[in-house]
């Protein structure tokens, strides 16, 4: 049989209510990669406006990409799009990989705050990192952004891919 749903997934009664609140939360599906080359699906980002740009994320503190970013002191923010699906859970770790995160089909293009997709990207320089919840709050500064035509994310809520209606 086959599911519609992660037959292994915790079930929703059993979550902290803290996970509950955040599954609730609609977010947007971003992809962070750094040299080495490392990668990470990432929902918890966040953009603010100024002179420079700036960008913050949650990241597991244990994660390849976490050690890749800590090192280079760079990152790349790529936005996913519709039909990315599974892209994002492949860098999620919910899907294999068996030749390699970056050898699946994609194409990647190289650029100094390591690689990314021909579409909508940030190249951002690490500021600082602390303890947040589970996870590490990482702060950069956005040094160039790389915008597309296309504007309609893929979004992540309680647990299934979601995206915009086009008006």
């Amino acid at each position: 049989m086959i599911h519609d749903s992660d037959p292994f997934a915790t079930p929703e009664s059993a979550r902290s209510t803290v996970r509950r609140l955040r599954g609730r939360l609609a977010q947007t599906v971003t992809l962070w990669t750094a040299p080495g080359p490392a990668g990470l699906t990432v929902s918890s980002c966040l953009i603010g406006d100024g002179e420079p740009g700036r960008v913050v994320g949650l990241i597991d503190d244990e994660s390849v990409l976490w050690e890749a970013v800590s090192s280079a002191g760079v990152f790349a923010v790529t936005l996913l799009m519709p039909g990315q699906q599974q892209l994002a859970d492949r860098f999620a770790g919910l899907l294999p990989a068996p030749a390699g995160l970056f050898k699946q089909g994609e194409r990647w293009l190289e650029s100094s705050y390591g690689p990314v997709l021909g579409q909508t990207w940030a190249g951002c320089r690490l500021d600082s990192a602390k303890p947040f919840g589970w996870a590490q709050l990482v702060e950069g500064t956005i040094e160039q952004i790389s915008l597309d035509d296309h504007e309609l994310p893929l979004l992540h809520h309680r647990g299934s891919y979601a995206q915009i209606r086009e008006r």
